[in-house]
C-alpha cells in the first residue's frame, strides 16, 4: 500500500501541475490587447515589454496628469520607441476632474485616515482605474495591467475599482507573476531588451515618490526604518517651517455648498484652487507628515507625506462648518468620518457603501458657504476669522449681556432631565455597597 502511494501521488501532482501550466497558457492566449498604466519609469517600461514578450499581445499605454509636476511628454517618445502605435498612446490631462470628482467630494467628508493621513495617494486611483477600464473598452482590450507591487495598497485599489466598473475585466499584475524581484534583475531585463535606464535608476533609489496635485507620497529605504528621522532631502514641496517666512500671511477662502471656489475674492476652477493652496501652503511649510500607518493587505508602513493645499483647505472646511452645520449633522458627520476614509484607503470607492455615505455628506453641505480667513505661519494653519450668510450662530443667544431671547431659568429642567438617570443611578451603586 504504502509503495501504491508513492507511486499514484507524485502522478496526481504532476497532472494537477499540467493542468494550472495549461490554465495559464490559456488565459495568456485570450489576451490579445491590455492596457498599461504607464508612468515611462524603469518598472513600467519594464512591465511593457515583458506584456509584449510573455502574453504576445497588444500594448496601450495610458499616462495620467493628475498634477504630479512631472513632463509627460517623454511618457510618449518611450512608448513610441517600444513600438507602441500613435494612436495607441493616451495621455490625458485629468486634473480637473481629479479635484471636482474625487478630492472635493472627499474633502467635504473632512476624510482623514487614521488621524492624520489626507488619502492623496489613495484618492488617485479609483480615477486611474476608470480611464483604464473606459479605454479598454474604447480600443477593445481585454485586459489592463498596472505596477503595484504585491506588499502594497495600489494593487487592491486598482484592482477593485476596476472589477467595479467591469466585473468581466481581466487584470495583469507583473509584481505577481515575473521573477524580476529585484532593481539589479530589472536593469538586467532592460538592458537585454534595450530599454532606456535613467542614470538614477543604475544605483539604489534613496525612497521611492508618488505625487499629484493633492500631495507627494515617499517611502522605502531611506526611510523604511521609522526610528530614523526622514532626511530634509525628501521634502519636495514645502520648506520647513523653521525657513517659512517671518511673518504670518493671511488669506480668505469662499466655499459654495462645501467646495473651495474663491482666495481671496478670486474665483477659481477645482484645480486652479488646489494649485494656489498648494502654493501658499508649501511656502509657509504646512501639510508634512510622518507617519507608520496600517496598510489594507496587513503590514504597517512609514511614509512622509506632504499635502500643504489639502491641509489649508482641510482647515478652512472645518471653519465654515463650525457655523452653518447642525450639532447633530456635524457630530454624525465626524461619527461617519472614518469609516468613508477607510473606505477611500481600502480601494472601496465605486462601493454602494461609499456612495450611500458621500450622499449623506453631500445633503449636509447644502447650506455650507460663506467665507473663512486663515493665518498661515511657519507649518501652521489656524483659523482666525468665519463669516456666512446661512450661519446658524447667533450672538443675541449665546452674548454674556444681558439679552432677550433666552431665558437662563430653562436650564434648570434642562439638567434635571439629563440628571435623572444618573442619579437613579448613583443610588442603585450606593445602596448596593
Amino acid at each position: 500500500m504504502l509503495a501504491q502511494k508513492n507511486v499514484v501521488a507524485p502522478v496526481q501532482y504532476i497532472m494537477r501541475k499540467l493542468t494550472l501550466d495549461e490554465m495559464v497558457m490559456a488565459e495568456k492566449r485570450n489576451i490579445s490587447k491590455v492596457v498599461l498604466a504607464y508612468s515611462g519609469g524603469l518598472d513600467t517600461s519594464v512591465i511593457l515589454k515583458w506584456l509584449q514578450v510573455e502574453y504576445d499581445c497588444e500594448v496601450v499605454t495610458f499616462t495620467a496628469d493628475l498634477g504630479q509636476g512631472e513632463e509627460l511628454e517623454p511618457a510618449r517618445r518611450k512608448a513610441e520607441r517600444a513600438g507602441i502605435k500613435p494612436d495607441q498612446i493616451y495621455i490625458e490631462d485629468l486634473r480637473e476632474e481629479f479635484v471636482r470628482d474625487f478630492v472635493f467630494p472627499m474633502f467635504r467628508a473632512n476624510a482623514v485616515y487614521e488621524g492624520l493621513y489626507l488619502l492623496g495617494t489613495s484618492i488617485a486611483r479609483p480615477l486611474i482605474a476608470k480611464r483604464l477600464v473606459e479605454i479598454a473598452r474604447e480600443t477593445g482590450a481585454d485586459a489592463v495591467a498596472h505596477g503595484a507591487t504585491g506588499k502594497g495598497n495600489d494593487q487592491v485599489r486598482f484592482e477593485l475599482n476596476a472589477y467595479a466598473l467591469n466585473p468581466d475585466i481581466h487584470v495583469i499584475a507583473p509584481w505577481r507573476e515575473w521573477d524580476l524581484n529585484s532593481r539589479e534583475k530589472l536593469i538586467a531585463f532592460a538592458q537585454a531588451h534595450q530599454i532606456e535606464i535613467p542614470k538614477d535608476k543604475r544605483g539604489e533609489a534613496p525612497f521611492s515618490v508618488d505625487a499629484n496635485l493633492l500631495h507627494t507620497s515617499s517611502e522605502g529605504k531611506v526611510l523604511e526604518d521609522p526610528a530614523a528621522p526622514a532626511p530634509d532631502y525628501v521634502y519636495q514641496r514645502t520648506v520647513d517651517p523653521v525657513d517659512a517666512p517671518n511673518e504670518p500671511e493671511i488669506i480668505r477662502i469662499g466655499f459654495e455648498r462645501g467646495d473651495a471656489a474663491s482666495i481671496n475674492g478670486k474665483k477659481m476652477s477645482p484645480a486652479e484652487m488646489l494649485t494656489a493652496l498648494n502654493d501658499y501652503g508649501g511656502r509657509h511649510g504646512i501639510g508634512r507628515l510622518d507617519l507608520v500607518e496600517n496598510r489594507f493587505v496587513g503590514m504597517k508602513s512609514r511614509g512622509i507625506y506632504e499635502t500643504p493645499g489639502g491641509t489649508v483647505l482641510l482647515a478652512a472646511h472645518r471653519g465654515i462648518e463650525q457655523i452653518t452645520l447642525d450639532r447633530g449633522a456635524a457630530h454624525l458627520k465626524d461619527e461617519l468620518m472614518p469609516r468613508y476614509a477607510e473606505l477611500i484607503y481600502n480601494g472601496f470607492w465605486y462601493a454602494p457603501e461609499r456612495e450611500m455615505l458621500q450622499a449623506a455628506i453631500d445633503k449636509s453641505q447644502e447650506y455650507v458657504s460663506g467665507e473663512v480667513d486663515l493665518k498661515l505661519y511657519k507649518g501652521s494653519a489656524d483659523v482666525v476669522a468665519r463669516r456666512s450668510d446661512n450661519t446658524i450662530y447667533s450672538e443675541a443667544h449665546v452674548t454674556f449681556e444681558e439679552d432677550a431671547v433666552y431665558d437662563q431659568k430653562d436650564a434648570e429642567g434642562f439638567i434635571k432631565l439629563n440628571a435623572l438617570r444618573l442619579k437613579l443611578l448613583a443610588r442603585r451603586n450606593k445602596n448596593a455597597k
